[in-house]
Formats: structure tokens, sequence, C-alpha cells
């Protein structure tokens, strides 16, 4: 019996690995995630599960814990706490991460086996082209495809301004324009939620996020909190990641706002995100062109004619010196072991 989790997303690959693999276990999706403690959704019902004692002392690095989205292997021989114990983690299709906060290289999972990720950005004061393109790199580098969402446009009263603004740095990518109030933009994004597939919604706190899934949801789920009228900014309220089922049967993941994302190794990525400066730079006098002074510059002939700004190479040297800087760090790192 795999029925429930067939609409969980299953697939046949990972049902026919967990057939022959494990006996007397079960196999379950990850919901929710609070702090070490996971929900884990089965054929039979929905159980809490802390990773084993022998997964523990197997773990290299946060990204070996399970995260949402994972498929897993659980038992239900309760623990000194009363709850199952998760043994395996299936391969991830697709990834979305960032590099932890800090100077540490780890890197956290945000969520797994998605095939969409919804970038959130409002059109009100937290509006801010740079960090858009970040979420970009790390969506890119996923494995799953990034759609932007730009909320509350019902705000902004120049929106054709930050359309041109975004319409050169989301290559490649569809652009939504979201209204909560007038319903623009829904039957742009209702589009993507089909039945079996997996969205993951990303963004600073306070841009929609959890007004947009309750809206799909068709009841108010998740709690949101009114903006404030002193910097158009909404309250934070989602607190841990959660995976729900539309009534469409698509499933969704909110996630807590994040204050920062830091690349990891990321390059692939970064090019995927600055499509438009790799596609310049070949026409450049020579190939190892830094588009700094040097003559036959294509990309600063570009910035001279406005084709692209200064602020966005700017943002793409930054980027590509930070992946570049966390690399050599990975691979010194790997060397003294």
């Amino acid at each position: 019996m795999k029925e429930k989790l067939i609409k969980l997303g299953l697939n046949d690959r990972i049902f026919k690995e967990f057939k022959d693999n494990f006996r007397d276990l079960y196999l379950g999706r990850v919901v929710a995630e609070y702090k070490g403690l996971y929900k884990i959704a089965t054929e039979e019902d929905i159980i809490l599960a802390q990773v084993s004692g022998k997964m523990v002392h197997n773990v290299v690095s946060k990204s070996s814990y399970p995260a949402v989205g994972d498929w897993v292997v659980v038992d239900r021989t309760s623990n000194s706490t009363g709850n199952g114990q998760i043994h395996w983690i299936f391969p991830r299709k697709s990834v979305l991460s960032r590099k932890v906060a800090g100077k540490q290289l780890n890197e956290q999972i945000i969520v797994s086996n998605i095939d969409t990720i919804f970038i959130c950005m409002s059109a009100n004061k937290d509006f801010n082209p740079r960090k858009l393109e970040r979420y970009i790199s790390i969506g890119w580098n996923s494995g799953a495809m990034p759609v932007i969402i730009i909320t509350k446009i019902d705000l902004n009263h120049d929106i054709e301004n930050i359309k041109n603004e975004i319409a050169k740095i989301a290559i490649g990518l569809e652009i939504i324009y979201f209204s909560s109030i007038t319903g623009e933009g829904f039957d742009e994004l209702i589009k993507y939620t089909t039945s079996g597939k997996t969205i993951a919604f990303i963004g600073s706190s306070g841009v929609g996020k959890s007004t947009l899934i309750n809206i799909l949801l068709g009841e108010n789920k998740q709690k949101v909190n009114d903006i404030r009228l002193e910097d158009d900014k909404g309250r934070h309220t989602t607190t841990h990641r959660e995976l729900m089922v539309l009534p469409n049967g698509c499933m969704v993941i909110d996630t807590p706002g994040m204050r920062e994302i830091q690349l990891l190794d990321e390059s692939a990525g970064v090019d995927d995100s600055f499509k438009d400066i790799l596609e310049l730079a070949k026409k450049c006098k020579f190939s190892d062109c830094r588009h700094d002074k040097e003559p036959g510059c294509a990309v600063l002939a570009a910035i001279d004619e406005g084709i692209i700004s200064k602020q966005r190479l700017d943002s793409y040297n930054k980027l590509k010196r930070e992946t570049e800087y966390i690399k050599r760090k990975l691979n010194k790192k790997s060397k003294s072991k």
C-alpha cells in the first residue's frame, strides 16, 4: 500500500529501493521540522521522530540531517522521549540550501525534493534587486526551477520601474506580479500548482509567503500579521518549515524569512543568474578580461550604453569572489583530512 505516499510525491525509484533494502521499517516524507524533531507522514499516519543514534554517529555535516521534503526510513520503536527514529535519508533529487551563518563552512538544507521555487519579494520598500540576485543564484543551484513572485504590487504606485529593473536581472525566469487584494497574478501562479508537484516558498520575513499559501489552501492555516505602516514590512510569522497539501494535490512548503543569504559553492548558480554578463564577456577583446579597465571590454561598453548597470556587474563580481573563496576553503579543508 502506497497510495497516500504517492499523493506526497513518492516515485517508483524510492519505493523500489525501500522495498529491496528495508524490512520491518516504514517509508515516509518529512513534512515539518522543529529543532531536531521531525514530523513524518507515512502510509499509515503521521508520527514524530528523531534521528537515530547510529545516524548521528555517522553524520559528517549538517546537510546529512533530515530536511523538510526528504524521503526517510523510520521505525515505530519509541525511544526514551516517546518518538520514533529516522534511520536513512534517500538521495535528494533537488536541494535548496545556503551557507550557515558565521564563519563555518557548513551547508544548511532549507528544503529538498522540490520541483519549483517561488522566490517571493514585495514591491514595497523591502524590494532589493541585489538580494534578489542572491535568491536567484541559490535557486538555479538547487536543481529546481526558480520563479519570481513580486507581491504587494498594490502598495507600489510606480510598479513599472520595478518591472524594468527585474527584467534586467531575472534572465530566463518567469516573473509573476501578484496582489492578494486585487487577485492580479493568481492565474499565472496557479498553473504551477499541479498534483504531485512540490513548491517551496522562500523570501524575507513579511513579504507575503504565508498569505499566498493561505489563498492557495483556501483557508487561514498559516498565521499572518498586518504590515507595519512605518516601513511597509510585514511582521515575521512563520517559525518553522512545513509541507502542506493543497486541495488539488500540489504540495507547498512554507519557510521562515531569511535575514541573510550566504552562498556556499554555487558558482554554477551564479553563472546561470548572470547569463547576460557571461554572453557579453564572450565578445571581450581578451579572453581573461576582468571587466575593469581593459581595452575592448564588451561588458564595460554595455554599461556605457545602458544595457546593464554598474551595480549588476559589481554584484556579479562580489558573488563570484564569495563562491571562489568558499571553494578554496573547502578544497583546503578536504586536503587537510
